[in-house]
């Protein structure tokens, strides 16, 4: 069964908090990340993205990013200030943006259960991030980005959230740049014994993001922890916990740079002669269909119906897209080494996919239809790893709300 735990947060005081969050590390290039925090001393990027705050031509993974990362947390703390409850506690964290609402319980969940499979993995996860985020974690001495966690949803534990959003006053409450508001509650103490004896029949947990960030969480336990398994909070990692039932999944569409040698006519004839073609719009309506964007034209790829028998990761549009048009077609076969792919995600919009292919920067984009959590939860269930960049969940989680000491 699952297990959450309260933690004593490090977390901004509250005039501060919509300066300090900042969106996560992994969303942005380090452009977007030095202009997003210009001119705000106290956004979490100059912790989490420190490269930011040295020359241009500085790697990402220097020894003094790192060490500027440090001594940029230690600025912040003092600065914004950042405090540290006095008890530990358990959270809810909403966010809405436009009409889509999710509420979950932001905690601490066991490194244990990880590493035990009760909370499942869809991801594989790369040897370079998890040694990024590692050092950055074991640097600072804290975790300071939340994975998101989902779950099916329950309606004991939906109805004790709810009571908390009622009855509490938020902590924070504030709209991000982006439009997304963020409200943080502290729950009570009746409230919080609830949840904790709630949450602990909910059987397991599914990562939906942050695999990065909770691999480097269990790398960070097996150094602090030594051989005797000395226990500590390092058993523990930040996560938010959301319902299946309020979980939002755009879709994370793909560019490819040039034809594999064809013209844009016969890569066009090349899909008449395998699919049904038709002009379409630049979002699919329905799952089967994929929008592709060629020579200044959307149309609409029909895919067809997956083989019932098919197992669940190939009933997947985009691993249909893989296997009928990108491998065979553009010779694209390993998209995690394929430089010739690049994958935009859902909150960009197709106004990207079009932009990339009109200024000569991709000769084709593809829009897919998005994946449900409930594929995710069935791949994860058979132990198996969803295609690369097949997610985007949206609205983000923002770094530096909440911070978990180590």
């Amino acid at each position: 069964m699952a297990a959450l735990g309260p933690f004593r947060a490090l977390r901004p005081a509250p005039p501060a908090a919509a300066r300090v969050a900042a969106v996560p590390y992994d969303v942005v290039t380090t452009d977007e990340a030095r202009a997003l925090a210009a001119g705000n001393p106290l956004s979490f990027l100059h912790v989490s993205r420190a490269e930011i705050d040295q020359p241009a031509s500085t790697s990402p993974f220097a020894d003094e990013v790192y060490a500027k990362a440090t001594s940029n947390f230690a600025r912040l703390r003092n600065e914004a200030p950042l405090i540290i409850e006095e008890a530990p506690s358990v959270y809810v964290y909403r966010l809405r943006m436009g009409t889509h609402t999710q509420s979950g319980i932001a905690a601490c969940y066991a490194v244990d259960e990880y590493e035990r499979d009760i909370i499942k993995k869809h991801e594989l996860t790369r040897r370079d991030k998890e040694d990024d985020r590692t050092r950055h974690l074991l640097g600072l001495g804290a975790q300071t980005g939340p994975v998101l966690l989902t779950y099916r949803a329950r309606a004991d534990v939906d109805r004790l959230v709810q009571r908390v959003t009622t009855i509490a006053t938020p902590l924070y409450d504030f709209t991000a740049a982006d439009g997304v508001q963020h409200t943080v509650w502290r729950v009570g103490a009746e409230e919080e014994r609830q949840i904790v004896a709630t949450f602990g029949a909910v059987p397991v947990l599914y990562i939906a993001d942050g695999h990065h960030r909770a691999a480097s969480a269990a790398r960070a336990r097996r150094q602090l922890a030594g051989p005797a398994r000395a226990p500590g909070e390092w058993d523990w990692f930040l996560a938010v916990a959301f319902p299946d039932s309020q979980m939002q999944i755009l879709p994370y569409n793909r560019v490819v740079v040039d034809l594999a040698g064809m013209t844009p006519d016969t890569f066009l004839t090349a899909l008449r002669e395998r699919f049904i073609v038709k002009d379409g719009p630049a979002t699919p309506e329905r799952r089967g269909e994929v929008a592709v964007f060629v020579d200044g034209v959307w149309r609409t790829v029909v895919l067809g119906e997956a083989p019932g028998a098919a197992a669940p990761v190939d009933r997947l549009d985009v691993t249909r897209l893989q296997d009928r048009v990108l491998s065979p077609l553009l010779r694209i076969d390993d998209v995690r080494a394929d430089k010739r792919i690049d994958f935009v995600g859902g909150a960009r919009g197709t106004a990207e996919l079009e932009a990339r292919v009109r200024s000569g920067a991709a000769a084709v984009a593809f829009s897919l239809y998005p994946v449900d959590v409930k594929d995710l939860m069935a791949i994860s269930d058979a132990g198996g790893i969803m295609p690369p960049k097949s997610t985007w969940f949206e609205p983000k989680l923002r770094d530096g709300l909440l911070s978990h000491l180590l």
